[in-house]
């Protein structure tokens, strides 16, 4: 344990965002459904706008800065993995909560997968590799490892948010009990293997390899950017509770939202999009510095981990919701989506297929991003 520990002053100092975060997270707990139950001033609605956005900002900072010392004191890919599973057990919560206590939505969950893959296989992937690439030109990343979260996620991916559309034991979408027994037991059974290859038998498959001249990793440095590194405990405990107000706290950036969609009449997809933007802010803010500090493999561990636990822990948790409350589930995407869901594991799988990456993949996986955004609207 570091000296650092026992120094509150510190402590209390570093964690400032935390602190401002909670005091935020209180204070619309208490009055916050009365400022966001009357927007007709625009001005205290930009206000509070921003006031959300900029906590919500500070706390994600404190996310990335936890998670860089865990994987510094665990080494990879612990560091990344805890990251993920924070920030999507949150995200599986919340679409539980939404599940069983408001109205019936069928098609919830599969709307925030898909969101949730866009967002991390072509907008964070792309964005990354694209800054990576401008920067060191080409970058090197696992092979054994991408491959394996690319053909796990592929499965799961048409398997779950696929197949159901072709069934003929339950309409639309939705999946028959037999059918939804299935999906609950291969996607929990396939990412629990994954997890024990990912950090058991196959771990080096997951960690930066070294450069070509095999002298040294692009990881193996001492210089941590000033980052204050304490205990294990410390940090997980701490990771955590500011993972929590930047989700408490997105819940009101989403009524700021949907009020902003339905005064410039824009689609309600967007408003989904946009919160999930938040929510996985933290990620692709550690994404997109391991990028420029030439740690690719820790972007790929972060972007393909967060698409592979979504579906891997989303998909469970909503068909037994839906199995024992009776609650309808659409899990099967329509056309458009399934085109732009084959797309992207089609060119994830081109573009990660040589072991080094550079600003061409990255535009590609943008071109794809943009084109999701646009068919919101279109």
């Amino acid at each position: 344990m570091s000296k650092n520990d026992h120094n509150p002053v510190s402590v209390f100092q570093a964690e400032m965002g935390l602190w401002v975060g909670i005091a935020t997270t209180a204070i619309f707990l208490i009055v916050g459904s009365g400022w966001l139950a009357d927007f007709s001033n625009p001005v205290k609605a930009a206000v509070i706008f921003l006031w959300l956005f900029a906590s919500m900002l500070w706390l994600s900072f404190g996310v990335v800065r936890h998670a860089d010392c865990l994987a510094i004191i665990l080494g990879e890919p612990y560091g990344t993995l805890i990251l993920t599973m924070s920030v999507i057990s949150i995200e599986v919560v919340m679409i539980a909560a939404v599940m069983l206590t408001g109205e019936n939505n069928p098609t919830l969950a599969r709307d925030t997968m898909f969101s949730v893959l866009m967002i991390v296989l072509n907008g964070m992937l792309g964005i990354t590799l694209l800054v990576g690439g401008l920067r060191h030109h080409e970058q090197e990343y696992n092979l054994p490892g991408t491959k394996a979260y690319l053909g796990v996620i592929s499965a799961l991916a048409i398997l779950g948010l696929v197949l159901p559309n072709f069934t003929t034991s339950a309409p639309g979408g939705q999946v028959s009990a037999m059918m939804g027994w299935y999906l609950v037991i291969t996607s929990s059974g396939l990412y629990a293997v994954f997890l024990i290859i990912q950090t058991m038998r196959h771990r080096s498959y997951f960690k930066q390899p070294c450069d070509m001249t095999g002298h040294a990793c692009a990881d193996d440095g001492q210089d941590h950017d000033g980052l204050v590194i304490r205990s294990v405990g410390f940090h997980v405990v701490f990771l955590i509770m500011t993972m929590l107000p930047v989700v408490l706290l997105s819940k009101s950036m989403a009524k700021l939202v949907d009020y902003g969609i339905a005064t410039l009449e824009a689609p309600q997809a967007l408003g989904g999009f946009l919160v999930a933007i938040l929510v996985l802010s933290p990620e692709a803010m550690g994404a997109i510095r391991s990028a420029l500090n030439n740690q690719l493999q820790r972007t790929v561990n972060i972007s393909l981990g967060s698409g592979l636990a979504t579906i891997g822990m989303t998909i469970p948790a909503v068909l037994i919701i839906s199995l024992f409350t009776g609650r309808t589930i659409e899990l099967g995407l329509d056309a458009v989506d399934i085109i732009l869901l084959l797309l992207t594991l089609m060119v994830c799988n081109i573009n990660f297929g040589a072991g080094r990456t550079n600003v061409m993949q990255g535009a590609v996986h943008l071109i794809i991003f943009t084109s999701y955004i646009i068919l919101i609207f279109d």
